[in-house]
């Protein structure tokens, strides 16, 4: 059959500038993914993967399986295609003693298979962590991966090279000597770290849908998606630990030689590992992994300890498609199952209502747990949990417990569903929830005692009051010692009340109380900034106070008064509105200007800016580090010329104004065609 589309002739120099693209980026992937050590900007790496990308759409035939731009994604499937394993990947068998006794039968059945005599020499095994996520099998053809299969049931599993692909930490290609074998199957563990879990969650939340079980589960279920774009968006990890088929490569002789090979490959290899020598070894590593279970950024259910010599590993052999060589040594479930006994209401340092569980006390994830969090009144709903239900509590590291579900049984009696308070429990103020928002607050704000911490962190923020020396330890000593109890409060304390606080000694409380009078100059956006008004930022606090020009102007505002002002809308309005509406967040407005605080006061209009605005209706982006300005104050003086000053670079953007390591807005500045700017140019339009 004839075709009309000509060959794609690939110059040398574009052949050669594709395969130098592939090995750089495949380079700073490993650093990025696996070692964790980038050595480049993400806009320099992204700059690298679109030449390739663009070179691969010129010249078709530069495309190889191994190209980073494979990870992107590929069509929808319609099904997984089956895969039969060539070396069936069987599970090891599990010990759930979870006490050193548990190592100690391991030990003593191994030196038993063996026919060691007592006086013989201890056995040396290797020990890791036993991964909570889902098997993989990689396959490597002369060092480029080219499929990825699950266990399944051993003996086939399911095509997963699309999903698999999406993974940063699996090389595409392997490097050292694994590059020159016929075939290398690597497996290993695909899972989903905590961090990641507890942010996928977050904005599954903050969209209303459902939440995910555990990271295990969510794992698992991504790996299965037909669409590998929807697996890009669950932040997958992978740990590989073993060897399925393998043609043309020398195995090393010990399990520990081959975690170690593969790691030069490559290949992510967890570094909590070791070698250790007989019964004793194996219970020191067990509890050694215990102690530091929490701190893991991922789960574990447990230790693996492998006879670490090969050759005594063929000489012990299988047992009921399990080998002898080989255990997994529990820990303590981090999920179980007790009594909803209330719900209590946590009012947190922003002022967010959380529902939170009273459980029947239950030992889960090594600790007792007798409260776990609800998140909020949606997603109580969506697990249909109410009091007197036996529920399923989770616990894994130092995450707060949490209720995943109830157990499915009827109810003995009718109990009502659980509503969130009108009033906050702390200090009675209203609870609001903006339309469509998900989470409840108390409008209480600077006055309500379960945010004091938080109030008094953020008005002494540099933004805002700007009160030097005023930190996080110290604030904590404040509040909890009950010596402030308001924000008004700060300008009671004296030298010689600082210098009574721990670790604070005279000088330094000198410095405090110097830079708490200072603070009482002010100007009215900081003031308003300060006060810590919900949806009020430093640019909303600018806007009011050119709007209405003092305080008393803007306390007194109606909802429709504020939509007036630019820049604000129905949630901001309703927000301000709702502050101002607590008769003790004006006492408290009141007070501290009785205290002394004070800021040039105007009429509103005359708020509006005076003399030369040279930049008027201009936006202006800011990028990179100036030589002599800081970000803050390049703002500021183009805010004084009557200029814009937006986070990211658009069509309508008028300036870039660009230092060092200058990052994508710069990019994009150039791609759009926008004027950049160095600092010099800046002072210039600011000049006029």
């Amino acid at each position: 059959m004839n075709s009309d589309r000509s060959p794609d002739v690939v110059p040398a120099d574009a052949a050669a500038r594709a395969a130098e693209l592939r090995e750089q980026l495949h380079h700073h992937a490993h650093l990025y993914y696996v070692l964790d050590a980038p050595a480049l900007p993400d806009a320099a790496y992204d700059q690298l993967f679109q030449e390739l990308q663009a070179l691969e759409a010129r010249h078709p035939s530069l495309l190889t399986p191994d190209s980073p731009t494979q990870r992107v994604g590929g069509k929808v499937l319609e099904g997984f295609v089956p895969v039969r394993h060539t070396v069936p990947m069987l599970s090891i068998r599990t010990e759930t003693d979870t006490e050193a006794s548990g190592a100690e039968t391991f030990d003593a059945r191994v030196r038993r298979e063996l026919d060691l005599e007592p006086s013989a020499a201890p056995v040396e095994y290797a020990a890791e962590l036993k991964f909570d996520g889902l098997a993989i099998n990689l396959r490597y053809e002369h060092g480029v991966l080219v499929q990825a299969a699950t266990r399944g049931n051993g003996e086939t599993g399911e095509d997963v090279t699309q999903n698999v692909r999406t993974i940063g930490q699996i090389p595409l290609r392997l490097s050292g000597d694994g590059a020159q074998a016929a075939v290398l199957e690597v497996r290993g563990e695909v899972y989903m770290r905590r961090d990641d879990f507890e942010a996928l969650n977050e904005r599954q939340r903050a969209a209303n849908e459902k939440t995910f079980v555990n990271p295990r589960n969510t794992a698992a279920g991504a790996i299965r998606q037909l669409d590998p774009g929807l697996v890009r968006q669950r932040p997958l990890s992978f740990f590989a630990y073993g060897l399925g088929d393998v043609q043309g490569w020398d195995i090393p002789p010990t399990h520990s030689g081959l975690l170690d090979a593969l790691k030069a490959m490559g290949l992510p290899v967890s570094d909590d590992r070791a070698v250790v020598r007989g019964a004793e070894g194996l219970v020191k590593f067990h509890q050694q992994m215990g102690a530091k279970r929490d701190e893991l950024p991922f789960d574990i259910d447990g230790v693996v300890y492998k006879v670490n010599s090969r050759e005594l590993q063929r000489r012990l052999g299988f047992v009921s498609r399990e080998p002898r060589w080989a255990v997994a040594h529990k820990y303590p479930a981090q999920e179980q199952i007790t009594r909803l006994n209330a719900i209590d209401i946590q009012v947190g340092r922003t002022g967010k209502l959380t529902p939170v569980a009273k459980l029947e006390p239950v030992f889960v994830g090594g600790t007792t747990v007798s409260n776990a969090t609800l998140h909020n009144v949606f997603e109580l709903r969506r697990k249909r949990v109410r009091v007197g239900d036996q529920v399923i509590v989770r616990r894994a590291g130092d995450v707060i417990p949490e209720i995943v579900g109830k157990v499915d049984a009827p109810r003995a009696q009718y109990v009502a569903n659980f509503h969130m308070p009108r009033h906050c429990p702390i200090c009675g103020s209203d609870v609001l929830r903006e339309k469509g928002g998900i989470d409840h607050r108390c409008s209480g704000g600077i006055f309500c005692p379960a945010q004091r911490k938080q109030a008094l962190l953020h008005f002494a923020g540099r933004r805002a009051m700007d009160i030097e020396g005023l930190g996080d330890k110290l604030v904590d000593q404040l509040v909890d010692g009950g010596i402030v109890t308001s924000l008004p409060g700060l300008y009671k304390l004296g030298v010689a009340k600082l210098s009574a606080l721990e670790r604070m000694g005279e000088k330094s409380a000198q410095n405090l109380f110097e830079a708490l009078q200072k603070s009482k100059t002010t100007t009215l956006p900081r003031f308003l900034y300060a006060l810590g008004i919900r949806h009020v930022g430093e640019t909303t606090a600018k806007d009011l106070a050119k709007h209405f020009g003092n305080m008393d102007a803007l306390m007194a505002a109606t909802e429709e008064q504020l939509l007036a002002v630019k820049d604000v809308g129905p949630v901001v309005a309703k927000s301000i509105a709702a502050f101002f509406a607590e008769p003790h967040n004006r006492e408290v407005v009141e007070q501290l200007i009785a205290a002394g605080v004070d800021y040039p006061k105007t009429d509103g209009a005359a708020a509006e800016p005076q003399g030369p605005q040279p930049l008027a209706g201009k936006t202006l982006v800011l990028t990179g580090s100036l030589p002599t300005l800081s970000r803050d104050e390049a703002k500021a003086l183009i805010e004084a010329a009557g200029g814009k000053v937006s986070g990211s670079v658009s069509k309508k953007t008028s300036y870039v104004v660009a230092g060092e390591e200058a990052g994508s807005k710069l990019d994009k500045a150039q791609e759009l065609g926008v004027t950049v700017l160095d600092e010099a140019g800046l002072h210039a339009l600011l000049q006029g």
